[in-house]
């Protein structure tokens, strides 16, 4: 089996996306692009502009003059840099994790980035991470592999990775902000949250990223 040129990662929040497309990148050589970074960069500057989050044409006006690049960063994360300005510590502050989905739900926005993505994919040899990668962005991808876990699942390691960052953290309150962005993300008009039809679904709940890793690599035939 030829090893795929392109492979998409989609699933919701906290699913395991950014990890798995980190060590599968790396595994095999790949770039590695989390196009969440994209949203949350645009959504900070939306903030420190002191722009609506629901004037969908302002934020529309937003993307069009915005330049966002995504870079990896020294842990093989994806960091951005909005206008020349590294804005990489900002993507998980707070009010960003509150203010992306409401972002990412302007269609204006996402055919923005979308094009951008499509862009960054046309030599291959990328993992891209997202929500709408295998349906919208990349639907030529040759690998579809769509994470799922459940919801307590998914803020717990949302919980555990707020307290490792030395942060202050409410299990509850995590929960019940990651349903609501389901919600957003599943019930938007433009590329809701789903798998695509010949998505590999895999359900991360009791695996670690190795796994999951191993998993993946199994469906293209290595170990």
């Amino acid at each position: 089996m030829p090893k795929p040129s392109i492979i998409a990662i989609d699933g919701p929040v906290a699913a395991g996306k950014s990890t798995i497309g980190r060590l599968l990148a790396h595994r095999l050589g790949y770039r590695f692009v989390d196009t969440g970074a994209m949203y949350r960069a645009l959504t900070w500057k939306a903030i420190r502009l002191n722009i609506d989050l629901e004037d969908e044409e302002a934020l529309g006006q937003l993307a069009e003059s915005t330049r966002v690049e995504i870079s990896p960063t020294p842990i093989g994360d994806s960091g951005a840099v909005v206008d020349g300005q590294d804005v990489t510590p900002e993507l998980q502050s707070a009010a960003v994790e509150v203010g992306v989905s409401p972002v990412s739900k302007v269609a204006r926005v996402r055919e923005v980035l979308v094009r951008e993505q499509q862009a960054m994919a046309q030599g291959g040899k990328i993992v891209m991470a997202g929500r709408d990668i295998g349906t919208t962005v990349l639907p030529q991808a040759e690998l579809k592999v769509y994470l799922v876990a459940s919801a307590k699942e998914r803020a717990r390691r949302r919980y555990l990775e707020s307290i490792e960052r030395g942060e202050t953290a409410d299990y509850q309150a995590i929960l019940a902000d990651l349903i609501r962005r389901d919600e957003i993300d599943s019930e938007r008009a433009i590329s809701p949250l789903q798998p695509a039809s010949d998505a590999r679904i895999i359900d991360t709940d009791g695996l670690s990223p190795q796994q999951v890793l191993s998993e993946i690599l199994g469906m293209m035939g290595e170990s």
